[in-house]
């Protein structure tokens, strides 16, 4: 067993919101002792996209030997763990109750304090990892197959969403557009590697605004551009470029977040921004954001992309300071499925 200090705060930590079985050992917040995933995408993928019943019965299956597994990786013991933090929402409510009732488990049978985390605030804390000087307050832009939110966090665990979408998340706009240009299940990695070969200024699509909101997204307008241009064009009998239209909805979709993105970092007077979440390893996007936020003497910060994904590591941190801010959950510790950040 690996030596520390009784000062540091070792934190267990369980994610399981939707198909990445995941568990992870966060020592002091930061540093990151392990972080097994078990991801669960082939097993989907023949299904066009996450089957929630299946997804559940595999975190069944995995969750055990993967929290082992942590543990071992990191060389602790369950009596050396200071707190449990576990994912509670949002995701699926039937993946989500894995998680949450493993924590709960071990959390009374070892007699150690339970710490029910959000997973965007995850998302957000991902960042903390990599980028040890990063310290709140900044504007982070979440963007994944289930939330597209802007976010300004004031403090570790404090946020004010100032912006969101309206319909889609980018993500799933991303999966849909590829299902329909033949590329399949998971969109996201899919599109971002076609689109390298495609002309992203060879179809215009639209950019949607939001009326009432700045800071909000739309994205089914462009998804339905790009279905009414793929179907424009089967009925011609034209052939189309699978990299080109991948390319310009890429684009599409690049342009908006970023536009919004630093509207809102300039209009809250932050001289630092950070992504998170899924689409975040999107390298159109880290590249576009990078360019602009130089160009404009802003610190820009990102997450690797395996820590974009879903992961243990973030919910650790996440957890770590909800946990040094006194934040503790009962055994009546719920999942919930649309959880407010």
């Amino acid at each position: 067993m690996e030596q520390h200090n009784r000062e540091d705060v070792l934190i267990l930590a369980i994610e399981t919101s939707c198909d990445e079985t995941a568990a992870s050992v966060v020592k002091n917040g930061r540093e990151v002792l392990s972080n097994i995933i078990f991801t669960q995408i082939a097993l989907h993928t023949k299904y066009g996209g996450v089957v929630p019943e299946i997804a559940s019965r595999k975190h069944i299956e995995k969750i055990n030997q993967v929290i082992e597994e942590a543990l071992a990786e990191a060389g602790v013991g369950l009596e050396q763990i200071t707190a449990i933090a576990v994912t509670q929402g949002p995701g699926l409510v039937g993946a989500l109750l894995v998680g949450v009732a493993e924590a709960k488990a071990i959390g009374f049978a070892a007699g150690i304090p339970l710490v029910g985390v959000h997973h965007i605030s995850g998302h957000i804390s991902a960042n903390y990892i990599e980028h040890r000087d990063l310290e709140p307050p900044f504007v982070c832009l979440v963007a994944s197959g289930g939330h597209s939110h802007l976010v300004v966090v004031r403090d570790y665990g404090e946020y004010e969403i100032i912006g969101r979408t309206r319909d889609d998340a980018a993500g799933e706009a991303f999966d849909k557009v590829a299902r329909a240009i033949g590329l399949g299940y998971p969109g996201g990695p899919k599109i971002d590697r076609v689109s390298r070969e495609g002309n992203p200024e060879a179809i215009a699509f639209p950019r949607a605004k939001v009326a009432e909101n700045e800071y909000d997204f739309s994205f089914s307008g462009v998804k339905s551009a790009v279905l009414n241009y793929l179907n424009a064009c089967r009925m011609k009998g034209e052939e189309f470029s699978q990299a080109d239209v991948a390319a310009s909805f890429q684009k599409a979709v690049v342009d908006v977040l970023v536009e919004h993105s630093l509207h809102a970092v300039k209009a809250y007077g932050f001289d630092k921004f950070a992504i998170a979440g899924g689409v975040a390893s999107n390298s159109s996007l880290r590249g576009a954001l990078e360019r602009e936020c130089a160009g404009q003497g802003i610190r820009f910060f990102c997450p690797s992309p395996l820590l974009c994904t879903d992961n243990a590591a973030m919910i650790g941190t996440a957890g770590y300071y909800e946990f040094i801010r006194g934040v503790r959950s009962g055994y009546d510790l719920n999942a919930v499925p649309n959880l407010k950040l």
